[in-house]
């Protein structure tokens, strides 16, 4: 399930609201960043929500700095009511001048497997 379509930004952000499925199951969080420039950061962290006005930080993937793949598991077992998940993401520049960031990126989550989700 995509979270956030792959997207190309250079301010912080927010994705979509996204409706879940199943409720209150692990899941498998994958951050793909497929676009950056040296002496940039990214942190994108996830929401979740009961009911689409009250949101509260569920995950927040490290800064990451390169191109990648970045996973990260979260837990839904802990916060049954959460029924809609938003990505939100922050970005730094730290290169001299008015440069400003720019990334690709898009993230997917996926059900975690029992066995996966339980050596986490």
């Amino acid at each position: 399930m995509f979270l956030l379509p792959e997207t190309v930004a250079n301010q912080d952000g927010k994705g979509p609201e996204t409706l879940l499925n199943q409720i209150g199951t692990p899941m498998l969080l994958n951050l793909s960043i497929t676009r950056i420039i040296e002496n940039e950061c990214l942190e994108v962290s996830l929401w979740g929500s009961e009911d689409r006005q009250r949101w509260r930080k569920l995950a927040t993937f490290p800064q990451k700095f390169y191109c990648g793949d970045y996973s990260l598991l979260l837990d839904l077992t802990q916060t049954p009511d959460v029924r809609y998940l938003r990505p939100e993401w922050k970005m730094d520049c730290r290169s001299p001048g008015d440069r400003k960031p720019l990334f690709g990126f898009h993230l997917t989550a996926e059900q975690a497997q029992a066995h996966h989700a339980a050596a986490h």
